[in-house]
């Protein structure tokens, strides 16, 4: 986190969202690739670069001091507590989209997504942008599918550093502190509803409501990191338990293959190509998460092997990453493993 905001560079940021061009901004959970969430021509630039899908919504991120009325038809009681209760923070919230608010930050739904993200250089940029009165729509800044940013180098080493000209600025923030993406819950159809966890829980959003969110069903609104594949480094995921760890790598190292090893708390004596030992605690671990998943896509490993974290609720958000990430892996460990 830096210690000051580059106000000269906020502003320039600020005009360059304004002229309909996509930047890179720190967030306090990853780093995001944002354009004016008003300017379909610059939101589709958005889905241009990442290669994303153009039904999958993007979240909108709004100043503290933003009228939520503008961009929703209308804010339920309970999306009113959570909101004073985890705003400005890791917290998305699916509303019904004000109708003058253009479908291509919605995927072509009738929801959106808001969020007012506690970052100090995010809050800066959206307070500079259009005055305070502009959203800025952004996913994270990667090509769709794969590893989050939670650093400004991570942008430019995914994108170069003026990717072809569509990313135009990056703004440093510093590493991302929460280092996954915000909890998500739905709120626009008269239940709440947990559509992705996060750092913000299912235990504190009950305890702010009373009563437990829902889970999604089919009749959920599409939303952000969603999909069963996400995340995901180029090499193989696997997610091996600790207690089988070391006979697992023995296998993998008696057959020859590269390992790059994800760990937290096992003691391992099997040989590897490389190693990152990761925090036991879930902030640390989130923190170090992307960071680590990036160093070890780098290591010209045949697979990334990560010891399944703890099952405990503050760990929901780090499974459910880790689980798209190894999604497409799916027999991976049997395929190395043949002679």
């Amino acid at each position: 986190m830096p210690e000051s905001v580059d106000l000269l560079a906020i502003e320039d940021a600020a005009r360059r969202l304004e002229r309909g061009e996509l930047i890179a901004f720190p967030t306090e959970t990853v780093y995001g690739l944002g354009a004016d969430a008003e300017n379909p021509i610059a939101v589709a630039k958005i889905y241009q670069a990442k290669g994303r899908p153009s039904n999958h919504p993007v979240i909108v991120h709004l100043a503290p001091e933003a009228d939520l009325a503008y961009w929703a038809q209308s804010v339920s009681p309970d999306a009113r507590k959570l909101i004073a209760a985890f705003w400005p923070g890791p917290l998305t919230l699916i509303v019904k989209r004000a109708e003058h608010i253009p479908d291509t930050v919605a995927g072509g739904q009738d929801s959106i997504g808001l969020r007012c993200p506690s970052h100090p250089v995010a809050q800066a940029l959206l307070r500079a942008f259009k005055h305070g009165k502009g959203g800025v729509a952004a996913p994270s800044a990667n090509k769709f599918g794969q590893v989050s940013p939670t650093t400004a180098q991570h942008v430019r080493d995914e994108f170069g550093d003026d990717m072809g000209g569509l990313l135009t600025c990056v703004l440093d923030g510093g590493q991302s502190e929460v280092g996954i993406e915000s909890t998500i819950v739905d709120v626009s159809r008269g239940h709440v509803v947990l559509l992705r966890p996060g750092h913000i829980t299912a235990t504190q959003i009950a305890d702010v409501l009373g009563s437990w969110p829902a889970l999604p069903d089919h009749t959920a609104p599409r939303a952000s990191g969603t999909l069963e594949s996400h995340y995901a480094p180029h090499t193989p995921v696997v997610l091996v338990d600790g207690e089988r760890l070391n006979e697992v790598l023995q296998k993998l190292h008696e057959h020859g293959r590269r390992v790059a090893l994800m760990q937290h708390d096992a003691d391992v004596h099997v040989p590897v190509l490389a190693r990152i030992s990761l925090p036991v605690d879930p902030a640390g671990f989130a923190y170090a998460l992307y960071a680590a998943l990036r160093a070890m896509d780098n290591a010209n490993a045949d697979v990334i092997v990560v010891q399944t974290p703890p099952t405990d609720e503050a760990w929901n958000g780090i499974n459910d990453r880790l689980r798209r990430a190894a999604h497409d892996s799916s027999g991976i460990l049997s395929r190395l493993l043949q002679d």
